[in-house]
């Protein structure tokens, strides 16, 4: 396989598949439940109407005017209003950077802790909002409440697992993401139906303190990981509690690893400088870049939070336009929930090519049937119900080659291949770039939508290509190897050993200030 295979030779601790580690790690996958409820919920309340008469009467007037003949396209294109979706990922960004050192001096339990507490206090102001600054208050806070959860939960999943089973409890994470996106479709499905005096958009927008208040409580129940508490000098903590994960009383070999790593980890003054000058990290630095930017120049996530405006634009009335994107959702959770059982079995790779192809097959299908219907003119006359369920099943399907894919391994391969010292900036500079292109993409995908046509399509299908041809030659298989030992699959690849090895004799850099 050109991307390399498993490594072998490598060392096996010993170790059960505990109840506690399970509970544990399901109690922090809920960190992906406050990302999951606004990915889901945003794009839901921009197509109800009462929201945009109240905060965007300009997008409103032009939607509500708009005659069949007139450009389906471009209706919904508004900066102002994609600002409002968008705005939150700067936020995230900048918590996420901050949220390395945090997460380095005080633990991944206490970030998770903190990033629950300030997205219960953006979802209550964006509940309770009256102007529209309020709107765009709560969502930067939103956004330094996902920033912190996103940067520290995949960090906290990967440090508690077994490394055998690894892949499926990290994959948790993406889990909570779809569960919090399915519940957050539902939630919109029956608000925008509400005929009361209070109007449905605020229950939407005011329910995120239900997912904020699940990981904020459930933080405080956990332990930090062996690995943070050894980093900060909590040693016979740490061993105790390796003793009660891994259900063994021998841990020594282990427990080792990790003292040794943790004493290169202290030595490393300036984990920033180090990851970004230091060679033998050129090849996790290229991950931790380029897999975010891939997971969201796939398309996804700008599907997941303006379905139900895309549905609108390709002839849908409101409600039912919610009510596909639900169908959706819950096609996206079930394909995350089915992968769980297989990636420690079939590997990264695996699944990162075969959803790469499956999107594309669907990319070409839903070009093909928008650009035939509705054209360069933006114009389709008559929608049919054939045409309907053609775009409806081609974008399930495209969602659900996502959901097992990308969806999941875009945050749990960046986590897992990051040495101690580093982790929480590599982290870091994950979430930061998966934030800014979730951002860029967000704030111009209407706009592309009104440009580009159904050319949209077509930009992010040339993007699985590219996507899946770098990850076929170039990244090697992860599966199977402890995290303390990560390094060898580096050592041992065609292409990537040149920058490890011929660094590996450096001393790190280190500085006292």
């Amino acid at each position: 396989m050109a991307g390399g295979g498993v490594v072998s030779n490598g060392k096996e601790y010993p170790g059960n598949f505990t109840w506690r580690v399970f509970i544990t790690c399901i109690v922090a996958a809920t960190g992906g439940l406050i990302f999951g409820y606004d990915l889901g919920i945003s794009g839901g309340v921009t197509s109800m109407d009462p929201f945009l008469q109240k905060f965007f009467p300009k997008v409103y007037a032009k939607e509500s005017s708009a005659k069949p003949s007139d450009d389906q396209y471009c209706k919904f294109d508004s900066e102002t209003l994609t600002l409002f979706t968008s705005s939150l990922y700067l936020a995230a960004l900048a918590s996420s950077l901050g949220a390395s050192w945090f997460t380095r001096k005080f633990g991944r339990k206490l970030t998770m802790f903190v990033g629950g507490l300030l997205f219960f206090a953006g979802g209550l102001l964006n509940g309770f909002a009256s102007e529209i600054w309020m709107l765009y208050a709560g969502r930067i806070l939103l956004g330094l409440g996902i920033g912190c959860a996103n940067q520290s939960v995949p960090i906290y999943i990967s440090e508690v697992a077994p490394y055998k089973y690894r892949g499926a409890l990290n994959m948790m994470f993406q889990l909570s993401i779809t569960i919090g996106i399915l519940a957050a479709g539902i939630i919109n499905y029956f608000t925008a139906q509400m005929t009361s005096n209070i109007p449905g958009w605020r229950f939407s927008l005011g329910l995120a303190v239900v997912p904020a208040l699940i990981i904020t409580v459930g933080s405080l129940f956990l332990s930090d990981t062996p690995s943070s508490l050894i980093e900060r000098g909590k040693l016979d903590e740490a061993k105790t509690l390796l003793v009660k994960i891994r259900g063994i009383p021998n841990v020594d070999e282990e427990f080792k690893d990790l003292m040794e790593t943790s004493m290169a980890a202290n030595m490393v003054k300036d984990p920033w400088r180090n990851l970004l000058r230091n060679r033998k990290y050129r090849p996790q630095l290229t991950f931790a870049i380029l897999i975010p930017l891939f997971q969201q120049l796939t398309g996804m996530n700008v599907f997941v939070f303006y379905a139900p405006v895309l549905f609108r634009t390709l002839g849908s009335g409101s409600n039912t336009a919610l009510l596909s994107s639900m169908i959706t959702n819950v096609v996206n959770f079930v394909a995350t929930f089915g992968s769980l059982f297989l990636v420690d079995k079939l590997g990264r790779r695996f699944f990162f090519i075969a959803g790469g192809v499956q999107m594309l097959a669907c990319q070409i299908v839903m070009t093909l049937a928008i650009g035939i219907k509705f054209g360069i003119s933006g114009n389709p006359g008559h929608i049919s119900s054939l045409f309907s369920l053609v775009v409806i099943v081609s974008m399930c399907f495209y969602i659900a080659g996502f959901a097992y894919s990308w969806g999941p391994l875009g945050w749990l391969v960046p986590s897992e291949i990051f040495p101690l010292e580093v982790r929480s900036a590599a982290q870091s500079i994950n979430v930061s770039v998966n934030m800014l292109a979730t951002f860029l993409i967000a704030q111009v995908f209407t706009f592309m939508l009104c440009h580009l046509k159904f050319g949209l399509f077509i930009f992010f299908a040339l993007c699985v290509v590219g996507m899946t041809t770098f990850i076929y030659y170039r990244l090697p298989e992860t599966r199977g190897i402890p995290i303390e030992e990560m390094s060898r699959v580096w050592e041992q690849h065609p292409y990537w050993s040149k920058f490890v090895l011929d660094d590996h004799n450096h001393k790190p850099i280190i500085h006292d200030c």
